[in-house]
Order: structure tokens, then C-alpha cells, then sequence
């Protein structure tokens, strides 16, 4: 009987998961896309359906299996990501397995405890009279009932403690309630008097008297709430949202997006809205590619995921295109990241769930129709000031200057600014030189700022990781991935030669000389587990061999298969061997150099003599071999 991770593994193929969170295009018997888990314009991460593994070949150098990859982009540990392809599998895991203790972690009690809460709040609603009050709305609003249940909307009685005991009698702790965000601590003391009384911890529920929209993540798991006001309440907030919790992360986290993302993939756009009525009204009208940025400006975090299924964005909210409003700053951070903005001309103080409540046709129609993000910028700066005075040509520039500043095509900048000055009827030189004044958008919008600055931060990250391959390290890899491309060149490999590299590459080489096909078979994946097997794991001594040996002998595997060259691999390997050679008589020289240090502290005179004179020689050799080798070099 096959275990959970096997059986897994067997249901669901790698294509269709990773699918589900890239937009992946064929290339040959493989598939490409854009990173997801680093900023590049070109692609260069990899899918293999026959081997049933994915790989980055661009800076971030990630590869591995289904679980490998649901963990990093999820952001959760192995047992969260066996629990999410086990439902997408319809496979049942065993609790009380003890292999997989794991799963009832930390994550998962509150992901039981964040669904176990929105079944208590939609049996409210449909039990409690005032939850029925509160259905009642919901309807008039135009939401009906197949809505209310697919989006599984509820309601939190006003009452402090009725969530937090029903959890409590269903046997969660208090602490895990705390950390849900369902909860609010209140410490103090039973009565006044300080002396007598005991101090004791009381929880009161975050959300009373609400109407509860459920948040979900990609996988649809409930990991938070928005509570809406219901009944007439003064000094109270309208919306209450879950705080940053374990699960939830609110500059992660898209309304919508987890029922969205097939349509967005397959129509290549999505529609920003800003409440959850207006997804949900949206989605009930078949317009289904909307999420809603829950009235937040939109951050780094939440562009690089919506990249992973569209570069193309129409906005429907308020678009303030005047000073340094939270949503200009998420607009034009959306630009700096390549994104194609269109907007939504609304009507006057509607938003899209009045629209289709009144006419869904209309909405439709005003999302066909939507503008250029450029063609609304003007339209709507030409509107707020007169064209004929000083002043407004004035205002109207300063507008839309830094707007245009900030395009990243020079063609493309270049057209806008002949529209603005045919517009403003001045010479086109004079709006350059305005232009040239201003400071550049990145320095001038925080918001951006800190965008630019997390790429940084992840880039440099993924440089440092890079770095620290070490010049052995990556001449070896160029070796193994030439002999997978030429076989037979496997004839240069010596066991002398073998005895320099790093111990799990000695293994990889040694069954090279015994086999050169053994890394072409059709069964490769047998082969792979019966070589990784054969490898005694305290070989792996260095910090890249660290890594999951597998992962990384079908990484080589894939990118011998999807990658060309026409460079002589014979002279390439020979000059590899020789560099590899270099490095270890150099570090010879630096173990002699430390040995000679520390002869010296203990004042053998006679040590000191004998390993000067072997470094004198060792170095001798290398200095000569190099300057032959450069010598050679010139004569080519």
C-alpha cells in the first residue's frame, strides 16, 4: 500500500499544480515561466512533466518536487503543504498515523479553528433572529442565497464572549484563540480591590454584531475575516479586519483571488475592486476575474503574486491621481513593476456592487470600455483645471509630469509628452525641461520606495546564495552538466582526477565510468533513488551538498535536456579540470601557509624549514603551470 506522499504524488501531476499558481507555457515536452519566487524579465524556471520536478535556472536556483514547491509558495511547512495536495489529491491523511504527527501543527489548529468559527457565524445567520435581520440585508443587497453560501457570509452575534466559548467547548485554548485574531486578551482583576482579588486573563470576541466575510488563501482555507457593522452603532469602526496572525498576512492576501485565478489566467487580466461586496456582486454577474484589495493600497507582495497569473490590471475604485494618496502609490508601483493599467470609469458616487445590483450589463459594458491608465491621467487633469489660463496649463503639468516620468518606455514617454504639449499648446522642449526638474517618483512615494527596496532586498539575497557556491563548486556542476550533454567524455575523468572532487560528486562520477547512459535511462527516477541511496549522507560535507541530493542530480538532468550548446565540451572540461586543479593546489598552499603559522608559534625551527620548502616548490609548480596556461591562451 502506497503511503500518503506516494499516493499523492501518483494522483496529482506537477503541470496542472504548479499551473495553478504560474502561467506556464509549452516549450518542447517541457513548460516555462516567469519565477515566482524571484523579479526576472525573462524566464527561466522549468517544469517537467515526465520527471515530475520543476527547476529555476535563473538566480534563485530553486528546484524540487510538488511539495517542495507548494511550501514555498504557500510559506508553509511540509505538513501544511501535505495537507493542501492531499485535499487537492482527494487523498485521506490518517491522524492518528504516528509518521504523520505533523499534522495537527501549530498552523493546522488554527486553520481548524479559522473554519470551525465561519460555521459557528453562518449558523448564526441563518438561525439567529438577528442573524436572519442580517441575511434579509444581504438579499436586499442583491446578493442571493448561492452567493452567500459559495462565499460562505455570516454573522457574529453581539454578544463578548460567544465565539470564544464555543471554541473553548470544543476543546482549543484560549492562547490559540488569542492567535487566530478571533479574540482580544483583557487582563486584570476580579473586583477593586487589588489585595483580595485574583488576577486572571478574560478573552472577549474581536468581532460582535458583524456581518463576516471569510478570507481566504489561494487553496481557499479560511485564514481570517472582515466584519461588517450591522444595526446602528455609534464610534464604531464600519469594517474590523483579522490582525497579522501565523495564517494571515494582509499585505499577502487578495480577496477573491483564491476563486478568481483560473479566470484571471485564462482572460489575462484582473479587475481591482476595493470591497467584498463588490467581488462577490461581480462574481454573481459572471464577471469572475475580480479580487478586491480590501481598501488597503496595493503592496510588493500582492503584485508579485497577481504577476504569476496577469500583467494586466483594470482598477475599479477611486483613482486619486493628486498628491500621495495610498492609491496612487500602489498604481505607480504597479507600473514600476511592468504591469498594464487600465481603469473603470465609474459614475458618480457609485461603486461596482451598486452598478450591478441596479444593471449588470452596465458593468460589464464600463469593464469593456475601461481606459488606458495614461488616457484617464490626462482626461481627468484636462477636467479639474482650465486649459486657458497660466495657472491651469501650470497645475495640469505638475499632474501629469511625474506621471509620464516614471514610463518606462522611452517611446512610449516620448508620445505622452507630444500629448501634453500639443494639449497645453507649448513647445514640447519647454515640457521636457520641466520634466527634468522632478525628482523621480521612487524617491518622492514611500510606498514605491519600500517596493524597490524589497526587490532589492530579495535580489541581494539570492545574490549572496549565489555566492556562496564556491568557485569549485560551480566548475564541477559545468563538468557533470557536459558529460550529461557528451557521455563519452567520460574517458577523461581519471581516478586521480576524481579523488580532487567534492565526495558527492566523486559518487556521481564513479557511476559515470561505470555507466556513461546512466543518467539517459527511461527509468532515471529508479536510478536517481538507487544512486542518492547509495551515498553515505556524512560524504555530504559541503553546504551546497547539503541540499537534497535528488533535487539536485534531476536539476543537472533537466537543464542538460532543456538547455543547448555549441561550445567544445571536450576543451571545456579540460580547462574545468585544470581550474579545479589550481584550486586545490591553492588551497594546499593556504593549509601549508597555516601550518607554517603555527610552527612558527611553537618555534619548531626544523618544521618551519621542511614546509617552506614544500610551499616554495608547490607554489613554484602552480605559478608555472599558469603561466603555461596563459601562454596557450595567446598562442589561440
Amino acid at each position: 500500500m502506497l503511503n500518503p506522499i506516494e499516493e499523492i504524488k501518483n494522483r496529482l501531476d506537477i503541470v496542472d499544480v504548479i499551473g495553478s499558481y504560474v502561467k506556464l507555457q509549452k516549450i518542447g515536452k517541457n513548460y516555462r515561466a516567469l519565477c515566482p519566487f524571484h523579479s526576472e524579465k525573462k524566464p527561466s524556471f522549468f517544469v517537467s512533466r515526465s520527471r515530475q520536478t520543476w527547476h529555476c535556472f535563473g538566480s534563485c536556483g530553486e528546484g524540487g518536487d510538488i511539495f517542495k514547491f507548494v511550501m514555498k509558495a504557500e510559506g508553509v511547512e511540509f505538513g501544511d503543504a501535505l495537507r493542501i495536495l492531499a485535499q487537492k489529491a482527494g487523498v485521506e491523511l490518517k491522524k492518528q498515523d504516528p509518521k504523520f504527527a505533523v499534522l495537527r501543527t501549530e498552523r493546522q489548529r488554527l486553520y481548524e479553528i479559522c473554519d470551525l468559527s465561519s460555521q459557528f457565524f453562518e449558523k448564526q445567520l441563518e438561525a439567529s433572529e438577528k442573524g436572519k435581520d442580517a441575511k434579509k440585508y444581504l438579499l436586499s443587497r442583491k446578493i442571493n442565497e448561492e452567493s452567500i453560501k459559495k462565499w460562505r457570509i455570516g454573522y457574529a452575534p453581539d454578544v463578548w464572549q460567544a465565539l470564544s466559548d464555543f471554541l473553548i467547548s470544543k476543546g482549543y485554548k484560549r492562547e490559540e484563540i488569542i492567535k487566530s485574531g478571533l479574540a482580544i486578551k483583557k487582563q486584570g482583576y476580579s473586583d477593586s480591590n487589588k489585595q483580595t482579588s485574583k488576577y486572571h486573563i478574560q478573552l472577549y470576541d474581536r468581532f460582535r454584531g458583524r456581518i463576516m466575510f471569510p478570507v481566504f488563501n489561494l487553496n481557499s482555507q479560511i485564514i481570517g475575516f472582515t466584519g461588517r457593522i450591522f444595526g446602528k452603532k455609534q464610534d464604531t469602526a464600519k469594517y474590523v479586519n483579522t490582525p497579522n496572525t501565523l495564517l494571515y498576512d494582509k499585505s499577502n492576501i487578495l480577496y477573491g483571488l483564491d476563486k478568481a485565478k483560473i479566470a484571471v489566467r485564462t482572460q489575462n487580466q484582473c479587475i481591482l475592486v476595493e470591497g467584498q461586496i463588490d467581488v462577490i456582486m461581480s462574481h454573481q454577474a459572471g464577471i469572475e476575474n475580480v479580487v478586491a484589495t480590501s481598501g488597503t493600497a496595493l503592496t510588493i507582495q500582492q503584485l508579485i503574486i497577481l504577476k504569476r497569473y496577469s500583467e494586466n490590471l483594470i482598477t475599479a475604485f477611486d483613482m486619486d491621481i493628486a498628491g500621495n494618496s495610498a492609491t496612487k502609490r500602489g498604481i505607480d508601483t504597479a507600473r514600476s513593476q511592468g504591469f498594464n493599467i487600465k481603469v473603470v470609469v465609474m459614475p458618480e458616487d457609485k461603486d461596482p456592487a451598486d452598478i450591478i445590483s441596479e444593471n449588470p450589463e452596465q458593468w460589464k459594458e464600463l469593464v469593456n470600455t475601461a481606459k488606458n491608465i495614461y488616457d484617464f491621467y490626462f482626461d481627468t487633469a484636462f477636467l479639474r483645471h482650465k486649459i486657458d489660463t497660466a495657472e491651469g496649463k501650470k497645475e495640469i503639468s505638475a499632474m501629469l509630469l511625474p506621471v509620464i516620468k516614471e514610463i518606462p518606455n522611452r517611446i512610449e514617454q516620448s508620445f505622452w509628452l507630444q500629448q501634453l504639449a500639443k494639449r497645453l499648446e507649448v513647445k514640447q522642449e519647454d515640457i521636457e525641461i520641466e520634466m527634468k526638474k522632478l525628482f523621480s517618483v521612487k524617491s518622492d512615494i514611500p510606498a514605491q520606495r519600500i517596493g524597490f527596496d524589497r526587490l532589492k532586498e530579495i535580489r541581494k539575497k539570492s545574490n549572496q546564495e549565489k555566492e556562496m557556491k564556491s568557485r569549485k563548486q560551480v566548475l564541477e556542476e559545468r563538468i557533470l552538466f557536459l558529460l550529461l550533454k557528451n557521455p563519452d567524455n567520460i574517458s577523461m575523468i581519471d581516478q586521480k582526477i576524481i579523488d580532487v572532487f567534492s565526495p558527492y560528486v566523486q559518487k556521481i562520477l564513479v557511476n559515470f565510468k561505470k555507466d556513461p547512459e546512466f543518467f539517459k535511462k527511461d527509468d532515471i527516477d529508479e536510478d536517481i533513488n538507487s544512486f542518492v541511496n547509495s551515498i553515505d549522507k556524512k560524504d555530504i560535507t559541503q553546504k551546497s551538498a547539503a541540499r537534497n541530493v535528488k533535487d539536485f542530480l534531476n536539476a543537472l538532468c533537466f537543464r542538460a535536456e532543456i538547455e543547448e550548446t555549441d561550445v567544445d565540451s571536450k576543451k571545456e572540461i579540460a580547462v574545468c579540470l585544470k581550474q579545479i586543479q589550481f584550486l586545490e593546489t591553492e588551497k594546499q598552499l593556504d593549509e601549508m601557509s597555516q601550518d607554517i603559522k603555527k610552527a612558527e608559534q611553537i618555534k619548531d625551527v626544523n618544521k618551519i624549514i621542511s614546509i617552506t620548502k614544500d610551499f616554495q616548490n608547490l607554489s613554484q609548480k602552480l605559478h608555472s603551470a599558469k603561466d603555461f596556461d596563459s601562454q596557450s591562451d595567446n598562442k589561440k
